[in-house]
C-alpha cells in the first residue's frame, strides 16, 4: 500500500525566505528520521510564510499506513512554528 499525503502550512513566524526555509528543513529532516516517509516541498518555493510539503510511506497494509501518516501529522502540528492549513491523502 503506498499512501500519499499533502499538507499545506502558513508560518507566521517567518519574516524572510530563510527563516522558512530554517523551520521547514529542520521539521522535513526530523520526519524522515523519525517516521518511515519521504518528504519534499512542492509548492510555494519562493513564499517566505506558506508552504505545501508531500510526503509518501509505503507499507504492507492500508492500517499500517494510515497510523504511519497519523503520526507524522500529528509531529508536524505540534510544532508552534507553523499552522496546518488542510491535508489530503491519497491511497495509490
Amino acid at each position: 500500500m503506498i499512501l500519499y499525503m499533502e499538507c499545506e502550512f502558513m508560518i507566521p513566524t517567518a519574516h524572510s525566505l530563510k527563516e522558512k526555509r530554517a523551520v521547514l528543513k529542520s521539521m522535513l529532516t526530523r520526519s524522515k528520521q523519525k517516521f518511515n516517509v519521504s518528504a519534499a516541498e512542492v509548492d510555494h518555493q519562493n513564499v517566505w510564510q506558506r508552504t505545501r510539503i508531500a510526503f509518501v510511506t509505503v507499507s504492507s497494509s492500508k492500517e499500517v499506513a494510515d497510523k504511519e501518516m497519523e503520526q507524522v501529522l500529528n509531529y508536524l502540528e505540534s510544532n508552534p512554528d507553523w499552522e496546518c492549513l488542510t491535508f489530503e491523502k491519497e491511497y495509490l
